[in-house]
């Protein structure tokens, strides 16, 4: 159920989300959606968390893979991770884009966005300071670098970049910081 879920937000949009059209796709009754998720806004509340997961997992899978020697290596990586660079990654970043129009208008999804921003600019920042470049605010710089994270993200799924001119472009910003 959990991934029939997935498919009906990521081809359909949030707004699809509902009791019967998860069973539907999922190929069970509604009754036994019903059994694990009693109302449509447990179904979202789920499909938020497993975004969450999803996408914590990717940023752990790319700095083992990633082997970073360096802070800026680090940042790297966790800024890799947030593109959408694979199939699963642009059926995350589409289920995330519609958790975030949402999230304008719900308080407490709202919320829970921030928090996650603030856990994501935290981590971008201690790495910035650690980097003990002269040149590096890691205030400000972790904001631009996750802004151009952000920007190539939706760049990467309305097609104006592909995976490789993207993580290109991130390149040349570490690179400019690192030159300081």
């Amino acid at each position: 159920m959990a991934e029939a879920l997935w498919r009906v937000a990521a081809a359909e949009g949030l707004e699809a989300v509902s009791l019967a059209r998860v069973a539907q796709e999922a190929g069970v009754s509604k009754g036994r959606v019903q059994h694990y998720f009693g109302s449509r806004d447990e179904l979202l509340d789920f499909a938020a968390e497993q975004l969450q997961l999803r996408v914590d997992e990717r940023i752990r899978t790319g700095l083992t893979a990633a082997h970073p020697r360096t802070p800026l290596d680090e940042v790297r990586a966790l800024l890799v991770a947030l593109l959408p660079l694979d199939d699963d990654a642009r059926t995350d970043a589409r289920v995330g884009s519609a958790f975030l129009i949402r999230a304008l208008g719900d308080d407490r999804l709202r919320e829970t966005y921030r928090r996650g921003n603030r856990l994501l600019r935290g981590a971008v920042v201690d790495r910035l300071a650690a980097a003990g470049l002269g040149g590096i605010a890691p205030e400000p710089d972790a904001a631009i670098l996750l802004a151009l994270a952000g920007g190539l993200a939706e760049s990467v799924l309305l097609g104006e970049h592909d995976a490789a001119s993207a993580v290109a472009v991130l390149d040349h910003q570490l690179d400019r910081l690192r030159r300081g």
